[in-house]
């Protein structure tokens, strides 16, 4: 069944336009909307895929993105340590009556989905304002080894001692792996593996590498 808009008659009128094409017409020009540039500084074009992101996620970091910089859910080491910073974050920043739907519309059309850009300033500073200030994830990245794991965050105190301790257990973690690994290649038969203390690692490779010089 179709729906048509009346119209007064006349001869200039044009042939009436079905509701259903109306609507969708409509919902395009909302939708997407087009990138704007001044200068330096541009936003993203908006597409049916942000839509859905915002209303119907499939992956942790779809429901999450409202955060910023949330990593993919692949069963990496990092994003296994990331997650629960992710899920603290969430806690503390959305209110118990808010849908996240809600924020992840504000973070598309207020901020751009950007921790650096902003779309709309009202919305953007609702979001801020929802968010008790505004809790997200900046950035995160490995500087001098793949387990020296740095993250960049905006939140309360307690968001950046959660953070240093997961810094410091990465690197922990990760440093022994990286010792364990070492060793195993000078000699496969070696006891020594990931859980022993990193200092006994450490005299472990030491000892190799020298009898390797020798």
């Amino acid at each position: 069944m179709e729906f048509y808009i009346k119209s007064k008659k006349s001869k200039f009128a044009k042939p009436a336009i079905p509701l259903k094409e109306q609507v969708t017409e409509f919902g395009k020009s909302l939708l997407f909307w087009k990138g704007r540039k001044k200068g330096m500084i541009h936003t993203r074009d908006i597409t049916w895929n942000d839509i859905r992101v915002v209303f119907a996620p499939r992956t942790f970091s779809e429901k999450y993105s409202y955060l910023g910089s949330v990593p993919y859910e692949n069963g990496s080491p990092i994003f296994q340590a990331i997650e629960p910073l992710i899920i603290f974050m969430d806690y503390r920043a959305r209110p118990k009556w808010c849908p996240r739907w809600f924020l992840r519309f504000l973070y598309l059309f207020g901020s751009d989905s950007s921790v650096v850009r902003v779309r709309n300033y009202k919305l953007h500073r609702l979001l801020i304002k929802l968010t008790k200030g505004g809790y997200f994830i900046n950035d995160y990245k490995t500087k001098w080894d793949w387990y020296d794991l740095r993250i960049s965050v905006t939140g309360c105190k307690q968001t950046a001692d959660l953070v240093s301790a997961i810094e410091r257990e990465f690197y922990r973690v990760g440093k022994r792996e990286d010792v364990a690994y070492r060793i195993k290649q000078l000699d496969p038969t070696t006891k020594f593996d990931k859980f022993y203390p990193i200092d006994s690692l450490n005299e472990e490779l030491k000892r190799l590498e020298e009898n390797l010089d020798n």
